[in-house]
């Protein structure tokens, strides 16, 4: 039985009996890097975690395995009040996968890592980018007590990466926009504002985040929920 004295190698043979390679074959089909992978959903995983507590040692042992599973395991497991800068930065060198980098987005923003953010965004690698975009995300719907001009000071690096072709990164500066609009009535009108130049651009990906976060903070029931 799978505990919080229990150590990476057999947390990673716990993992190896959930394997589902039907599951590995239906990942592949939402664009999940499947190298690796043992085709178990997040909510198991999560299940595991909370048997497993939270151990930061262990879950940095976990990342090095290259499992996919494990990895997502490690971000779980992993205590924010621990995670370093420098770790932070080693674990983004690995990121290959949305929902990884969604995952540790989570984790870096609980950590109060809102320093890499402007590095993440201005670097060229698709995961990383993408990385910067979901923390905006994650900060602008949970972190409520955040003052909005902290906020508001990252729709200058959403507009400058809008148009980033690529598809992660492309629907990672959509969500941010329409997260940090979606935020409260200070945050909707610049976000808006944004969204409808963007949606005049010349250029195909931005004028796509645009129209699209347009079409959602424009919408008559989210200015009712805002009032």
């Amino acid at each position: 039985m799978i505990g919080p004295s229990s150590d990476a190698a057999e947390l990673i043979a716990h993992l190896e009996t959930l394997r589902s390679e039907e599951n590995v074959a239906s990942m592949a089909r939402f664009g999940i890097v499947t190298r690796g992978a043992l085709g178990i959903s997040n909510p198991g995983i999560r299940a595991v975690a909370r048997l497993a507590k939270k151990d930061h040692l262990r879950a940095m042992q976990l990342w090095r395995s290259d499992i996919r599973e494990a990895r997502l395991l490690a971000l779980y497991t992993a205590e924010p009040k621990r995670l370093t800068t420098e770790e932070a930065r080693h674990w983004a060198d690995d990121f290959n996968s949305w929902e990884i980098v969604d995952c540790a987005a989570d984790l870096f923003v609980e950590a109060g890592l809102d320093k890499l953010i402007s590095d993440f965004a201005a670097d060229e690698r698709e995961f990383i980018r993408r990385t910067a975009f979901a923390m905006f995300a994650g900060t602008a719907v949970h972190l409520k007590k955040e003052p909005d001009a902290t906020i508001l000071a990252w729709l200058p690096l959403i507009e400058a990466q809008a148009g980033d072709p690529r598809n992660f990164v492309r629907k990672a500066v959509n969500w941010a926009l329409r997260s940090i609009g979606k935020r409260n009535l200070a945050c909707h009108a610049p976000a808006l504002a944004l969204a409808k130049a963007l949606a005049g651009s010349p250029d195909k990906t931005a004028r796509w985040i645009g129209k699209d976060a347009a079409r959602e903070l424009a919408g008559e029931k989210l200015l009712a929920r805002l009032r």
